[in-house]
């Protein structure tokens, strides 16, 4: 995302700035609200554990809402048209329903503070200090994405300098989190999850009336880009071709397993928010509740995508002037009117925000929890890791200004992200669901397993890919495959290591194995849990079937 479109700059006025100085003074009022309660550093990094479900859950979608979802989406969707529903039906929906129904349990009985922590309880120290290294400085890497792509936006939006942008933002977010912690974040995720909606659905409407129907958007798009465009899963038998270069093994493997799972079940910028929750209950039913607004989500950055690139049918070529990732911000300039449109500008740095702020409050949590009370500064009172942990937000924030600049290479954000994916998280994933599946994987097997998987991802994305090694169609092909890459050589060094060395004595796996029992009492359901509505296998596996029938109009 080298720049936006210089002649995208919006015509805003007092009313839509009005808007906007509203929504940062709220933000601040939620940080400053959320202050009183911050007590202890279980407040501060997990809300004292002690949120309802609706709320974690409504977080746990937001926090996802950032500059992937809303630019990087919309790109995806003008790029590559209908298939980029894959990345909600398939590439998030089942590993949603997997995390609470499957790994949540282990993660809240296990009383772990961080995703990273459990590894340490299931494998050794040092799979734990290498993990917490790797999603720190994930974490960190995604957070400035966020930062980089609301600056560009803002500089070709309103006029105002990209250095304005990056300090205004990344000192608002400092500020609300600092202040308030883990909660502070929480609320404004559930607020800011309510104001993008408001800002992309008259996008969608406006979007769709201009195009002349969904059915004369259609019969543009495939004139011009053929009828793959138009389906999921068009064009993706082996050997054939589709606009997103990829087939469908690649994209139930790569995408809908690998990639998918890696992200929604070790990514703690998403857990820590079930982890939030106020029992085991509410905790399994976040990702579930989640799942619901996710899978609609798709329309409201799909459309515009779409649109986009019927109305400017050369689109991410040199010719137009646009990139792919212009997409959103050229609907804007096109179709709203002032009062709307500081809305629109509103929804939109409050998604930037949401994902920051949702990466920024992971990584303290993980930097002071797994690496600096375990290895650096042991044994401390628990007053100082709070005033650590708001110290090291603050250098969270400013390292994420400082890596901002490494997404510009990339003209498509989705492409950078799910680059970072198939690095970071598909090796954790690997560990993680080898680790709690198989007892005999020994403790020495989780950092061999992270290191090798980490390590062919990035010799298949930057060698075999990058240097042509094997010829791959796209960007987003090439993720795929190196997600597969990366999945299948931490398990095979998993395997191998295991052989060799030794494993965890069978008493210390007590749950954090499937099989085995928790040691202690079982949590007593809260009142109200055992209603049918509820019930998490329900929410789930409605879910999955609902995510399912969503295919059937786009599979002819």
């Amino acid at each position: 995302m080298q720049s936006l479109a210089e002649g995208l700059r919006l015509p805003t006025n007092g009313l839509d700035y009005t808007i906007l100085a509203i929504y940062f003074v709220v933000v601040l009022g939620i940080g400053f609200a959320a202050r009183a309660s911050v007590k202890t550093s279980l407040d501060f990094f997990l809300s004292g554990r002690s949120l309802p479900a609706w709320v974690t859950g409504l977080a746990f979608v937001a926090a996802n809402l950032g500059a992937t979802e809303i630019l990087g989406m919309a790109a995806t969707g003008a790029q590559y048209g209908v298939a980029v529903v894959h990345w909600y039906w398939i590439g998030a929906i089942p590993a949603m329903v997997f995390l609470g129904l499957v790994m949540m349990p282990f993660y809240y009985r296990s009383k772990v503070r961080s995703v990273p922590e459990f590894l340490l309880q299931r494998f050794d120290a040092s799979a734990h200090l290498l993990s917490s290294a790797l999603f720190a400085f994930a974490a960190i890497l995604i957070a400035g994405v966020n930062l980089y792509a609301l600056s560009i936006v803002v500089e070709a939006l309103l006029g105002w300098p990209q250095w304005v942008a990056i300090v205004v933002a990344g000192l608002f977010v400092l500020a609300y989190i600092t202040v308030g912690g883990l909660s502070s974040a929480i609320y404004n995720e559930v607020l800011q999850f309510f104001v993008i909606l408001a800002a992309l659905i008259p996008l969608v409407v406006l979007g769709l009336k201009r195009a002349g129907g969904w059915g004369a958007l259609s019969d543009d798009l495939e004139s011009a880009h053929g009828h793959n465009y138009l389906t999921a899963w068009g064009g993706t038998g082996i050997g054939q071709s589709n606009p997103l270069g990829a087939n469908w093994l690649t994209i139930i493997l790569g995408l809908g397993f690998v990639l998918s799972f890696g992200y929604w079940t070790t990514n703690f910028a998403e857990v820590q928010r079930a982890l939030s929750a106020k029992n085991l209950s509410a905790a399994r039913r976040t990702p579930l509740i989640a799942a619901f607004p996710k899978m609609f989500i798709v329309f409201l950055v799909m459309i515009p995508g779409l649109v986009a690139a019927a109305l400017v049918p050369d689109i991410g070529t040199q010719g137009s002037g646009l990139t792919y990732n212009d997409a959103i911000p050229y609907l804007m300039q096109e179709l709203l009117p002032n009062g709307v449109l500081g809305i629109a500008v509103t929804g939109l740095l409050a998604a930037f925000m949401a994902g920051m702020a949702a990466n920024v409050s992971s990584f303290n949590t993980v930097f002071t929890y797994d690496i600096w009370s375990k290895y650096v500064r042991k044994g401390q009172p628990d007053a100082y890791y709070l005033r650590f942990g708001r110290l090291i937000t603050a250098i969270g924030v400013l390292a994420s200004i400082g890596t901002a600049f490494i997404a510009s290479s990339f003209s498509n954000i989705m492409g950078y992200l799910q680059t970072l994916f198939s690095f970071f998280n598909v090796p954790m994933f690997v560990v993680f669901v080898i680790g709690m599946f198989w007892k005999r994987a020994s403790m020495k097997s989780g950092v061999w397993g992270l290191f090798a998987g980490t390590t062919a991802a990035m010799v298949n994305y930057f060698w075999i890919y990058k240097q042509g090694v094997v010829s791959i169609p796209t960007d987003q092909g090439a993720n795929f495959v190196s997600a597969i890459v990366g999945f299948a050589a931490g398990a095979i060094v998993m395997v191998v290591v295991t052989l060799f060395t030794a494993p965890k004595p069978e008493a210390e796996l007590a749950g954090l194995v499937y099989g085995t029992v928790s040691p202690g009492p079982e949590e007593p359901p809260a009142e109200g849990d055992g209603a049918w509505y509820r019930r998490p296998a329900l929410l789930g596996w409605g879910a999955v079937v609902l995510a399912a029938l969503c295919y059937l109009p786009y599979s002819l």
